[in-house]
């Protein structure tokens, strides 16, 4: 590693599962003139499931997308903000809007599978002379020569950056270097990101492997507060790159005031919960959390369990129907009933479920 890598900040979105997506136009606002301030270069802001989620009923926000857009706009002086869409959510007018607020660069989430999909959105937010990055979701569930072929169709399209996406928090450090360096292997040239979840505790661990295979953007949040167990934690990441003797204009102290001040007081889950580790084994998206909730109740069998069962069959999707024929197959093979636990988190989205 020999160029100092790009951290692209995403506590404003990724950070907005955890509160049911109540970020506010002032906290927006703070945070954004908080993190251009400390120098950081990407910054992206919105609805946790991205442009046009509210509209859908997909976990219905504090504020509008515009309002979002807005904040960022008026705060983001230095560095480049932009938003996440996952097409078929999101649709192409909003990113007119955005484009109104001048807003730098689109975050373009889809899984390797519907990706065609994503061309259209694409060549609109080229058109608008957006920094265009395809975020392959849940990337574990194919192999790395596929993702290296996606990447390459993705290039050829006029994507600017692809990322490896550990979705479920479940990716080790090897895995994640196979992924970036069959990226690279295809294209010499390719930016490529991760965007790691630490359901296994290697958010960090993860993001430097990604470095030293070859990627230079990494997404990080403050405090990890992000979907699931959280995000690459941007404090330890600035930490870790100090300890390398990588050390940018960003001031690790100055970024750990920020999120002592600004996010740490919302954090209400203390300690790890169990739902998150397995689903970090088991490669389950968290998203389908609330399906394991409702047949785990409805059949009175160990929410752990069920993810287990179902991702053994599928760590692709988990519809009602899947999730509900694992658990009568538990609840008829075993005596001892289980249950969802007080002490479990709410999820309360299934963004999954809208694809």
């Amino acid at each position: 590693m020999k160029n100092i890598p790009t951290i692209l900040e995403c506590t404003l979105r990724d950070g907005s599962y955890e509160i049911d997506f109540q970020f506010s136009k002032k906290q927006t606002s703070d945070i954004c003139k908080a993190l251009d301030t400390a120098g950081f270069e990407l910054i992206e802001v919105g609805h946790g499931v991205g442009l046009g989620a509210s509209e859908k009923n997909i976990g219905v926000a504090l504020e509008t997308d515009e309002v979002y857009m807005e904040a960022a706009a008026n705060n983001v002086k230095n560095g480049k903000w932009g938003m996440f869409a996952i097409p078929g959510i999101a649709e192409k007018h909003h990113l007119d809007i955005a484009s109104d607020y001048d807003m730098d660069f689109i975050r373009i989430g889809s899984t390797i599978e519907d990706f065609p999909k994503s061309s259209e959105f694409i060549d609109k937010a080229k058109s608008l002379s957006m920094m265009t990055c395809v975020n392959f979701m849940k990337s574990y569930t194919s192999k790395p020569e596929k993702l290296a072929i996606a990447s390459s169709a993705a290039f050829e399209m006029g994507v600017d950056v692809v990322y490896v996406v550990d979705s479920a928090g479940g990716m080790l450090p090897n895995e994640v270097k196979n992924y970036v360096e069959a990226i690279k292997a295809e294209n010499t040239n390719a930016i490529v990101g991760f965007h790691g979840h630490n359901n296994l505790g290697l958010g960090i661990g993860n993001a430097l492997a990604a470095l030293n295979a070859g990627a230079s953007i990494i997404d990080t949040s403050l405090q990890g507060f992000g979907r699931s167990a959280g995000n690459t934690t941007t404090e330890q990441m600035l930490g870790c790159l100090a300890r390398m003797g990588i050390e940018g204009k960003i001031d690790p102290i100055v970024v750990m005031d920020i999120g002592e001040e600004l996010i740490k007081p919302l954090i209400e889950k203390r300690g790890l919960t169990s739902l998150d580790t397995v689903s970090g084994i088991s490669l389950f998206h968290s998203s389908y959390m609330p399906t394991i909730h409702d047949m785990s109740v409805k059949y009175r069998v160990d929410p752990r369990l069920l993810i287990v069962s179902v991702c053994s069959e599928d760590i692709v999707n988990a519809n009602a129907e899947l999730v509900e024929k694992h658990a009568k197959l538990i609840a008829e093979e075993n005596n001892k009933k289980g249950a969802w636990k007080p002490s479990y988190k709410n999820y309360f989205i299934n963004e999954q479920a809208s694809l």
